[in-house]
């Protein structure tokens, strides 16, 4: 695949306290297969869905073990000049740019609202290789208590056009490359747990929603909501046995009308 637009959510990576049981966890509910570990980089495992790169797993760095999450990374142009950018929005720098060999330029940052995420330099690594199939990575929602602040920055830091949903029962937002929808934001509601930090949450495709929540369940995963038929297909929200959020989407099995969304101004 190309290298991406400017905001598009092009890469996806865990840290796993238990590489090993996560390799084996994804690889049966997704369908992986792994490639070799990259000891020069951290033991930084690649993630593979019909013989194409989809997501990575690396044990975490001396000091940062804590709670396992997947962290979407956005493409850039210049991972310095986005830095730049976050900062100027009232976002945190977590990890400074950091260049990854030949692979690419990468960091960590945190929105004003507490989202953590990741931004990509493509070099020789472009990201994903294959999305929206089995097994592979196709949509992403940030998860907030604080949309305002959220919004303003993301649409702040990318060049994102952003549409509401005409819903007064729920508030949902989606975000705009030029015709495509890149990203989603919900606002958390007092379902969620004061200790669930917000958070950016990976879809991952599946063939069959009710048949992947079984096998995560049987391997320990906890199902959080769902299955539950959408416009946008059959979907589940889970946590796997190391504490990680993760989505699965079955894209054909759609359910209802799309809902109606308006322009923000």
């Amino acid at each position: 695949m190309a290298v991406q637009p400017e905001g598009t959510p092009c890469w996806a990576d865990a840290m796993f306290g238990d590489t090993e049981g996560a390799k084996s966890f994804y690889g049966d509910v997704l369908g992986w297969t792994f490639g070799e570990a990259s000891t020069e980089f951290g033991n930084y495992t690649e993630a593979y869905s019909d013989g194409k790169a989809v997501a990575a797993v690396v044990p975490p760095m001396p000091g940062a073990e804590g709670q396992s999450a997947w962290c979407l990374y956005f493409a850039s142009p210049d991972a310095a000049a986005t830095a730049t950018k976050i900062r100027a929005n009232g976002g945190e720098i977590l990890m400074e740019p950091m260049k990854v060999g030949d692979f690419g330029t990468m960091l960590l940052a945190r929105d004003p609202s507490g989202v953590v995420f990741g931004v990509w330099q493509a070099g020789v690594h472009e990201g994903f290789e294959a999305t929206a199939v089995p097994g592979a990575y196709c949509w992403a929602e940030v998860f907030t208590r604080e949309p305002e602040k959220s919004d303003a920055f993301f649409t702040a830091v990318f060049p994102y056009r952003a549409q509401q949903m005409q819903d007064d029962a729920i508030d949902f937002r989606i975000f705009n490359l030029g015709e495509e929808t890149v990203l989603g934001r919900m606002k958390m509601t007092d379902e969620f747990p004061p200790e669930v930090p917000p958070y950016i949450n990976v879809y991952f495709t599946v063939e069959d929603c009710d048949a992947a929540v079984a096998k995560a369940t049987e391997r320990g995963a906890v199902l959080r909501f769902g299955p539950m038929s959408s416009p946008f297909g059959r979907f589940a929200a889970l946590c796997d046995p190391q504490g990680a959020s993760f989505s699965v989407l079955d894209t054909s099995k759609t359910e209802g009308e799309m809902p109606k969304m308006s322009d923000v101004s």
